[in-house]
């Protein structure tokens, strides 16, 4: 068996680089697709050649970048079982969750990556050094148009490069956290087949599983799914006079589904005692047999307790119980998303002559997914219910139909018994959980030439296009507006049967009685009519023309005289254009659809930018006996974009190694993100955002009168507003076309070691500073009122908008505005830490089997300090999550891997990956975090400790068998009950935390 080194090198002979390439961050190479993997090779004449680092387009016979690089090799995808790129990506400690197969609720499909928690909108996704076109055009936030990584199938990934910081000035907009790089395998020859199925074991024994008893949830008992199976072909071929060559690629994946339920800690909904320091199995009011409070007509308040039916008559109320009454959300929501997936693509270089070689590459996915939450149905609101409906009992008449100004006068109905006016939230369990159908097809080609110009000089050239097909159709969500209609039931004039008021005045024909009032009384019938699909679909398209040339000025003298080495330089130019359209049917487009929380509308847009660059190296000493080496790295990229702005990004980075043994180094760079075609022209609209109550509402408000007239309220509408018993309230979002763009300084400083007197250890630490200003987002709103009533400034009082009766969700004319604008800054600093020893076994004793390499890599994040909005002041989200600061941003994370390569044709590896505890955001003593009402019980997510064990074995010279568990240990993922919506489900965060258990993989390669 060959050593793990050479099989990632693809056959390099030097030990001590192969370590370096492989594993350490310091050492890492972006791929230059007319080179072999990088190893540093030795050419006739003692010459090194030249190879490309990541971030820069100059090649160099150096080793080192003066920004941290992270490479992951194929051996490491391969030994982690990784068919989910986005899975072993998040496992770095510079990267943070987002989307990904593990998220349901608000799932967009795709899968992204986060460096630094700055955003996936803010990391640059390239392939091979060229952009990776946007993700979707769906989905609610702009982040949703980051690139998504399922185009990118793992098993053809030769390494994954990861640059921390920005690096606008060599890629353009979008670079703002880092860079991540995928190195495809476009060097192959022959055919390789690879199969690999792997699973989910779970042990269903938390100490949760009292709590289900008592409330009545069932339990699961072990499981063993979530099954994924993944196929790849890979063949190359070179022409017979080795000018040409070509390789192509095809791939199959499926990944079966995984709900809640089976699981015992995401089996019910978590929420809190009343004093919120234990958990209880909570849920929501929209329930079933429902939710009913009947309201005051004159004051829209409610008018004593809410009501559910008794199960003991089926059609009488009882109070309802908010112990025992609320629905349980949480079985039916996937814990891990249906997929299948396709992939196929080439790549082909054929060299015309010594000055010109012509190269092609072309990837196709399509990937179709399933989103499932819980069953949609009659959200909380408020409906008028003819008094005369016969499908209501005596006693649900008498309940609803008295009381001083509980009734409106309804001057159809017979007898003018008249309308009573009722909140109502009832869930549409006989129809099942919501299915969300997400399908993208994406295509990506590049056409290119490249060459060299002279032994000094060389070119690239090429044209790409990109684009992505989006469909989506959401089924089993109700309509809300024939909700109302299948509620305004009256007696048929002839028949006497109940039957919508919509049929007899032939407004909707078609309308069928909702029976809500006794149970067992909702007919298929009913559903079918009150179900209604919601369908959109888009594309994203991507086109980008670029020409560049870089150069060595050592034969024109332009150089230094105490180094050997002269200038070197890479310019040139790029053009890109980007391009969204949406398309949204009529039930999205209205805001029909109840499980929505608002409209869905079309959004189309484009803009394109020219782009010029220039990069420089300057070395001032080589060889000199105080300075090994001494240079400054430079670089600058001026941008015009069609939308009107221009852009200045520029870098500058010394970097000094006194001996072999040390090299420090350090930069300074300003990049920029310009806004995309969904911050600029998304379509405003009406939607809904999560607020524990209204300050103005209710008969004791929170707010005092002088605070509430802040927010617009009248003296004559104080402590007589309705409030949202589901917490949810009306916000207006949508897009800005005059945005200006993002700005950012990134500021780092390390020291690189390889020292000649421990052969094989390499490392680095690195100091990192990232600060982004003119942050592209939206005033929360929630923020906006509280500081409006707290303040009065208009800043935040200009944005609220009441509507009838002072009400912020009763009256879609009520709302706060939430649309986006440059606002406030983020900044996060910290130590980036690496270390990576490869020795031999015999030199620890004779005779020892083979030999070892150690990784470890480990980052302390110290500040991530938000200022929401300019002047407001700062709060520190290092060290905490939740509902403000989102996915857990511990202060520590690692990981630190072991591979032993034996002599007898088996590797075998030892992973322990780390993250460190965090606390609630709402209970930080910062004003901007803290939150009264936040549950203790949430106080702390531990620390996690995950062992991986893993090995491949050449089972004869063409067959590789590999197998392996990661998460041996079976370990629990932190709960708890402030997930933010989008970022997690199942009371945790599963794209975060290994939250399904141990996870079985097998797989087996031929080489033919």
């Amino acid at each position: 068996m060959q050593p793990l080194q050479r099989v990632l090198l693809g056959g390099a002979s030097c030990a001590v680089l192969a370590t370096m390439v492989t594993f350490a961050p310091a050492y890492a190479w972006a791929q230059d697709p007319n080179q072999e993997p990088p190893a540093a090779q030795e050419e006739p004449g003692g010459e090194v050649e030249e190879i490309v680092v990541t971030g820069s387009r100059i090649p160099r016979k150096n080793l080192t970048s003066v920004s941290p690089v992270t490479t992951l090799g194929q051996e490491e995808i391969e030994l982690t079982g990784t068919t989910r790129i986005e899975d072993l990506v998040n496992q770095l400690p510079q990267a943070f969750a987002n989307q990904g197969g593990s998220i349901s609720n608000d799932a967009t499909g795709t899968a992204t990556v986060n460096l630094r928690n700055l955003g996936p909108t803010r990391t640059l996704v390239l392939v091979d050094g060229r952009r990776l076109p946007g993700g979707t055009p769906g989905g609610t936030s702009a982040d949703d148009i980051a690139p998504d990584l399922n185009q990118i199938p793992a098993q053809l990934v030769k390494r994954i490069e990861v640059v921390t910081g920005g690096a606008s000035a060599v890629y353009g907009s979008d670079a703002v956290a880092g860079v991540v790089n995928f190195i495809m395998n476009d060097s192959f020859e022959g055919l390789q087949l690879d199969a690999q199925y792997d699973w989910y074991q779970h042990n269903n024994d938390n100490g949760i599983q009292g709590l289900l008893e008592d409330s009545g949830v069932p339990v699961p008992g072990d499981r063993s799914d979530g099954a994924t199976t993944n196929l790849t072909g890979i063949m190359g071929i070179r022409s017979s006079d080795g000018r040409g060559s070509m390789q192509l690629y095809a791939g199959y994946r499926n990944v079966e589904p995984v709900i809640q339920a089976d699981r015992d800690f995401s089996a019910c909904a978590l929420g809190t005692n009343d004093d919120g320091t234990a958990f209880t199995c909570a849920g929501s009011a929209t329930s079933v047999p429902g939710y009913f409070q009947p309201v005051d007509a004159a004051t829209d308040l409610p008018v004593g307790d809410p009501l559910t039916i008794d199960s003991a008559t089926g059609n009488t109320f009882r109070p309802f119980d908010f112990d025992t009454d609320l629905f349980n959300y949480g079985p039916l929501n996937f814990f891990q998303r249906p997929d299948t997936r396709y992939t196929f693509g080439g790549f082909g270089t054929y060299q015309v002559n010594d000055q010109a070689e012509v190269y092609a590459q072309l990837m196709f996915m399509d990937d179709h997914t399933q989103a499932q939450v819980a069953p949609s149905g009659l959200f909380i609101n408020q409906f008028a219910v003819p008094c005369d409906n016969p499908l209501l009992s005596a006693d649900q008449v008498a309940t609803l139909c008295t009381g001083t100004g509980v009734v409106d006068t309804d001057p159809l109905a017979p007898g003018n018994q008249g309308l009573a006016q009722v909140q109502i939230g009832r869930r549409n369990v006989e129809g099942g959980g919501r299915l969300d159908d997400l399908r993208h097809t994406s295509y990506r080609g590049v056409v290119g030439v490249r060459g060299d110009l002279s032994p000094a000089w060389n070119y690239d050239i090429y044209a790409q296009y990109g684009s992505v097909v989006f469909a989506e159709n959401f089924r089993n969500d109700f309509s809300i507006t024939r909700g109302r209609r299948a509620l305004d039931v009256v007696a048929d004039p002839v028949t006497g049967a109940a039957v919508c008021r919509s049929v007899l005045d032939g407004s909707d024909p078609n309308c069928v009685p909702y029976n809500i009032w006794q149970n067992g009384g909702v007919t298929q019938a009913a559903l079918d009519y009150l179900q209604v699909p919601g369908f959109q679909e888009g594309s994203t398209t991507q086109q980008v023309v670029n020409a560049s040339i870089s150069g060595d000025l050592t034969d024109l003298g332009v150089k230094f005289p105490w180094a050997a080495s002269g200038v070197q330089v890479a310019f040139g130019t790029e053009y890109r254009y980007e391009a969204l359209d949406l398309k949204t049917d009529a039930a999205f487009a209205s805001g029909d659809l109840a499980g929505q929380g608002g409209p869905v509308i079309g959004v189309s847009g484009s803009f394109d930018v020219y782009d010029l660059f220039f990069e420089a190296s300057v070395p001032f000493m080589e060889d000199q006996p105080w300075a090994q080496e001494l240079s400054l790295d430079l670089g600058y990229r001026w941008s015009n974009y069609s939308t009107g702005i221009n852009t200045d990004t520029y870098k500058i980075g010394p970097n000094w190694a006194p001996t072999e043994d040390f090299r420090f180094r350090a930069s300074y760079q300003r990049a920029v993100r310009a806004p995309n075609v969904k911050e600029l022209f998304s379509t405003r609209a009406v939607g809904l955002f999560d607020m524990n109550a209204d300050p103005c509402a209710g008969a004791t408000p929170t707010f005092t009168l002088a605070q509430c007239v802040n927010t617009g309220v009248t003296p004559a509408q104080y402590g007589l507003i309705a409030d949202n018993p589901a917490g949810q309230f009306n916000a207006l979002f949508g897009g800005t076309s005059n945005l200006g763009p993002e700005s950012s300084d990134t500021w780092s400083a390390g020291v690189v070691f390889t020292p000649t007197f421990l052969p094989g250890l390499s490392g680095s630490i690195d100091w990192f500073d990232i600060e982004v200003d003119g942050v592209i987002g939206f005033v929360a709103p929630d923020l906006a009122l509280r500081q409006c009533g707290e303040t009065g400034d208009a800043f935040f009082c200009d944005r609220i908008n009441r509507g009838a009766g002072g009400s912020l969700w009763i009256d879609p004319n009520g709302f706060v505005s939430a649309v986006n604008e440059n606002l406030g800054s983020i900044k996060t600093s910290g130590v980036d830490v690496n270390v990576n020893y490869r020795f031999d076994l015999d030199t620890i004793w004779e005779g020892g089997p083979g030999d070892v390499t150690i990784n470890f890599v480990g980052t302390w994040l110290d500040k991530f300090e938000v200022e929401p909005v300019p002047g407001l002041g700062t709060y520190d989200c290092a060290g905490l999550y939740g509902p403000t600061c989102g996915v857990p941003l511990p202060e520590w994370r690692n990981k630190l891997w072991i591979v032993w390569n034996t002599p007898w044709n088996v590797d075998a590896s030892l992973s322990w990956r780390y993250i460190g505890e965090v606390t609630l955001d709402g209970l930080d003593d910062n004003p901007l975090l803290n939150d009264p009402s936040a549950p203790l019980v949430d106080s702390k997510l531990d620390s996690q400790n995950y062992i991986d064990l893993s090995a491949s074995w050449d089972v004869e010279d063409n067959f590789t068998l590999r197998f392996g568990v990661n998460n041996l240990f079976d370990e629990d993922p932190p709960l708890s009950t402030s997930v933010p919506t989008g970022l997690g489900n199942g009371n945790t965060f599963p794209q975060v935390y290994d939250a399904l258990g141990r996870h079985f993989f097998i797989g087996l390669t031929a080489n033919f």
